[in-house]
């Protein structure tokens, strides 16, 4: 017999807040401008001769961006940007806000100087690195690969969003843990897995494959692949060799 207990009202009232701003969020994005990359079938790419064994190869995805956010931005947001431009000039080069997020693109050339004044900056204080990932676009021609990285300010409880471009052919970014020494596993997991290479990285090797592997396996060109499983009485063949299922 289970016994049930009444729901705090704090609690609920938490709850229908954090609904509220959902929605909020969710009809603002509804508004918000977005630049169209193009259509993307299936799940795992075209649903012919790719291997999608998803039983979603017949599906149509648009591939879109948000468009470069115009001020006011609102909320804490101007505030910060004029803070750092009194700083470091033009090291901003794009601002977006999307979903009540705030992104900022810089170039390869002023990524140390912006992040150092996030950091020291005490109008600003971005004193974590939570994460760096990458992102491959190839649908961005000179600009496929990605550098996100994710800053937390513990004195302000405020996030944002850092973001540089590299293409593919010469994807070198400069190492940011010299700034946040925290970042310096995320930067060999960014590598390992999407080859970008953070220059001046006290120590750039693997981090989850082994270092004669070849490829990084997300990419969005890398093979599907996989390993045959042998089961009693049968086997599972590697995704790629599998027959394709469509809707």
């Amino acid at each position: 017999m289970s016994t049930q207990f009444p729901e705090r009202p704090q609690s609920r009232a938490r709850r229908s807040r954090v609904s509220e701003a959902a929605v909020s969020a969710a009809q603002a994005a509804d508004t918000m401008q977005v630049t169209y990359l193009g259509e993307a079938d299936g799940v795992w790419g075209s649903g012919s001769g790719t291997g999608d064994v998803s039983g979603f190869g017949g599906l149509k995805r648009t591939i879109a961006l948000p468009q470069q956010s115009r001020p006011p931005y609102g909320s804490w947001f101007d505030e910060a940007l004029a803070e750092i431009n009194s700083e470091v000039g033009a090291a901003v080069s794009r601002v977006f806000v999307y979903y009540g997020e705030l992104t900022l693109f810089t170039s390869t050339e002023r990524l140390g100087d912006l992040m150092r004044t996030l950091r020291d900056d005490p109008h600003l204080r971005f004193e974590v690195c939570c994460s760096v990932s990458g992102v491959h676009y190839p649908e961005q021609p000179g600009s496929e690969l990605h550098v996100v990285y994710e800053l937390l300010s513990i004195t302000h409880n405020r996030r944002l969003r850092v973001e540089v471009a590299v293409p593919d052919i010469d994807p070198h970014v400069p190492s940011v843990t010299a700034v946040y020494p925290m970042a310096n596993f995320h930067e060999r997991e960014t590598y390992d897995m999407f080859g970008i290479v953070f220059d001046g990285h006290p120590g750039l090797a693997r981090i989850l494959l082994p270092d004669d592997w070849i490829g990084h396996p997300l990419r969005k060109d890398y093979p599907l692949g996989g390993v045959p499983v042998q089961f009693d009485g049968a086997t599972v063949p590697p995704p790629d060799q599998r027959r394709n299922y469509r809707l």
